[in-house]
């Protein structure tokens, strides 16, 4: 029996975004033109002039009959005054702090990027709504990219957004409606799978997919803002290596995160003695998430550290498309123009007893600790 046709709809279609700033350009765009819904989700959203540019456009499409719904995370946005959203309100949006700061919570938060437009296009990568995000990553601005898409993933990014909508002031019983509903699930489309994660007893979901594509992989390129994986996915990167394999990590030479890159740097000497090659980059804070095996990529709001593979609600999208992963390779090898090579004798000469101390100490606080506490308040929340 022949199958059915595929419809147009079922189809998703990708768009590098290769900058902060194009991104920001084609979510004002996408904004701009919706006609029927609107649903945005970050991190970090600043009162800024950035900030007001978009609290703008979501106005307008207010005035217009759109169905405006925005979600920022308590913590990442602390600085922004609740009063900032008063206008989107009045004019008929929907406006959630997701978990809104409370002690015994304050760990578990909300990291994912997403902007859905009339459920047909959609935004994900690292950028957040901020003004230091608005720039080239070269010569201004953090150095951040993601992707544009259209079809039925953004249809399912949507429907993710209204599972987290649904629940972000966290007054339901104990996390119950996380553990058992679709923040940790699935999504698959022709090439592609949207991994959702948040906290609970599904969180793996998306580390043991992308470590076993580690064990198939022979060509990994990585680019991360904050990089402490987990023991299997060191170890899968480390026999990628051993058997002959090539392993690329593009890391952060200056970073917004000081304790993130020291506890980092604490694993380098291990990968450089088995071949693994380590970049720094070097013109701007470095922000980006991009995740290459051979024709796999990953893009999203996870970065390989504890935090987003064990903490926080993220999502990744996973493609499996030869064209699509040509491109985040001619991508990668952009960047790595504008890094520094970490060479293996000259980084064990550089690190005296006290930037060791510096990175045990650091290591101990964000892959111990801070996965302690969360375990901690995971049980009152249950």
């Amino acid at each position: 029996m022949n199958s059915p046709p595929m419809s147009l709809d079922s189809v998703s279609t990708f768009r590098w975004l290769r900058t902060g700033e194009e991104a920001l350009i084609a979510m004002l765009a996408a904004i701009t033109g919706a006609q029927h819904s609107i649903r945005l989700e970050t991190y970090t959203y600043t009162a800024s002039p950035l900030g007001e540019r978009f609290r703008e456009v979501l106005v307008r499409a207010c005035h217009r009959g759109v169905r405006v719904q925005v979600m920022i995370d308590a913590l990442g946005s602390i600085t922004l005054p609740a009063s900032f959203w008063d206008p989107l309100i009045q004019a008929g949006g929907d406006f959630k702090w997701f978990n809104p700061l409370t002690l015994h919570r304050l760990i578990y938060r909300n990291h994912r990027k997403v902007l859905a437009c009339d459920d047909h296009i959609a935004f994900v990568g690292g950028f957040n709504i901020a003004p230091e995000y608005d720039g080239d990553g070269v010569t201004r601005g953090w150095r951040d990219l993601g992707l544009e898409i259209t079809g039925l993933l953004a249809k399912e990014l949507a429907d993710a957004f209204d599972t987290l909508f649904a629940g972000a002031d966290f007054k339901h019983k104990r996390l119950q409606r996380f553990r058992k509903n679709g923040s940790h699930l699935i999504s698959l489309g022709q090439n592609w799978q949207l991994l959702l994660s948040g906290p609970g007893r599904r969180h793996g979901t998306f580390k043991q997919i992308l470590a076993r594509d580690l064990v198939q992989a022979t060509n990994v390129k990585i680019i991360c803002a904050y990089f402490l994986p987990t023991w299997r996915i060191r170890k899968e990167l480390l026999r990628i290596c051993r058997r002959g394999g090539q392993v690329q990590l593009i890391l952060a030479g200056k970073s917004d995160m000081a304790l993130s890159q020291l506890a980092g740097r604490r694993l380098y000497d291990r990968f450089l003695r088995c071949g693994v090659e380590i970049y720094e980059y070097q013109p701007q804070i470095l922000h980006a998430k991009l995740f290459i095996m051979d024709e796999i990529v990953y893009v999203g709001s996870a970065n390989l550290d504890a935090r987003s593979l064990n903490i926080n609600y993220e999502l990744m999208v996973r493609i499996c498309d030869p064209p699509l992963a040509a491109e985040a390779q001619r991508i990668f090898a952009d960047d790595l123009k504008q890094c520094r090579r970490i060479e293996p004798t000259t980084w064990r000469a550089s690190r005296t007893i006290w930037v060791k101390l510096m990175e045990r100490w650091a290591y101990f606080i964000l892959a111990r600790i801070d996965p302690y506490v969360a375990r901690r308040q995971l049980k009152t929340l249950r």
